[in-house]
């Protein structure tokens, strides 16, 4: 059994969706079901057996504890997370709180688990912690992409909190023999991502004829890796992958914000032009560049590659034309996650 922690959000509920369409080992997911936490992303598993929901908060050690020993899970896979940067400049406590204590208390209840085992489950257990490229922090243009021994320089709040769960990861295993794996992925895309990011919210804003918003010139370079990819990447390393050891999971799709948002909205002009017959693009509007924004992340990708043959099957054409083409065929998801209150946000942080 699997114990899958925020597998309610984005990345968390396509990473169990996929492990039960490829797999009859259960899973045990906990959410705290948090604004971008959706149990609508799980709908079509709601009646599956081999799926145990628990909405529960990974900060909460008793609970912790309690699942653990009842359903004695072979791994756990770490994927809870506050994970917008935006909102972590804006109030960076949650993030402190999830994203360290968060990772902490988990940790904990890991450590306590894992040292009662013996033998085989003992042996095989592990406890694997999904991470990001923006622990590593901006990039100049022309330098090699981030690789696994990279320095870490975090530049906001968010991935201050995530470059401090990486270490508490590290350090569990260097210490206390805790068998950890962290993998740090570049920027997902696809199906069930909240329309805060960038992708969902240009498709949203579009249909909607409202601007596309786009910090600063636009020209912000970042490595855009299709969350199918992502999660058989984390599958991989999970089955695969080596005690202690860190696995970068890119797209090898380096890509500026600008052109991402161009090739969305001539995606659109195919598949949902506009009643005036002008093109979407025209919806583009530049905002005010955010504080510490950095400028490039790239991942290298070669050690997953070279060690457990695991590389991207999406090219960035064939996933953005997924992703589009999904949001188009679910206005009802949609609709669902853009309440009152994500709309007022939106409106504060980007002005219109």
């Amino acid at each position: 059994m699997l114990f899958v922690t925020g597998g309610a959000g984005f990345i968390g509920s396509n990473f169990v969706l996929d492990w039960l369409a490829g797999s009859d080992e259960p899973v045990v997911n906990i959410d705290k079901l948090t604004y971008a936490g959706n149990l609508e992303n799980l709908a079509s598993i709601r009646d599956d057996r081999r799926h145990l929901f628990v909405e529960g908060d990974i900060g909460d050690s008793e609970l912790l504890a309690r699942l653990l020993a009842v359903h004695r899970p072979r791994a756990i896979v770490n994927l809870a997370a506050e994970s917008h940067v935006d909102r972590s400049i804006l109030g960076p406590e949650h993030f402190i709180e999830t994203n360290i204590v968060g990772t902490f208390r988990l940790l904990e209840a890991a450590r306590a688990y894992w040292s009662a085992l013996q033998g085989e489950p003992r042996d095989a257990f592990r406890f694997l912690h999904v991470s990001t490229d923006e622990v590593y922090g901006s990039l100049a243009a022309g330098l090699p992409a981030f690789g696994e021994t990279c320095r870490y320089e975090p530049n906001s709040p968010y991935s201050a909190s995530k470059a401090a769960s990486d270490h508490l990861v590290r350090a569990y295993h260097q210490t206390y023999g805790l068998p950890v794996l962290t993998t740090n992925c570049s920027n997902n895309y696809g199906r069930y991502q909240f329309p805060e990011k960038l992708i969902p919210l240009v498709i949203h804003n579009a249909l909607a004829g409202k601007p596309l918003p786009l910090y600063g010139d636009g020209r912000q370079v970042r490595d855009w890796l299709y969350v199918g990819d992502h999660c058989s990447a984390i599958c991989r390393v999970l089955d695969a992958g080596r005690v202690g050891e860190t696995y970068n999971i890119g797209g090898w799709n380096e890509k500026p914000n600008r052109e991402v948002v161009e090739t969305v909205c001539a995606i659109l002009d195919q598949l949902r032009p506009r009643a005036d017959g002008l093109p979407h693009a025209r919806q583009i509007s530049f905002v005010k560049d955010r504080p510490g924004h950095d400028r490039r992340y790239a991942i290298d990708a070669s050690k997953i590659a070279r060690e457990l043959g695991w590389r991207p099957t999406e090219t960035f054409d064939t996933g953005i034309r997924k992703t589009v083409q999904w949001y188009l065929g679910n206005p009802a998801w949609v609709q669902g996650v853009t309440s009152g209150a994500y709309r007022e946000w939106v409106g504060r942080h980007y002005g219109h």
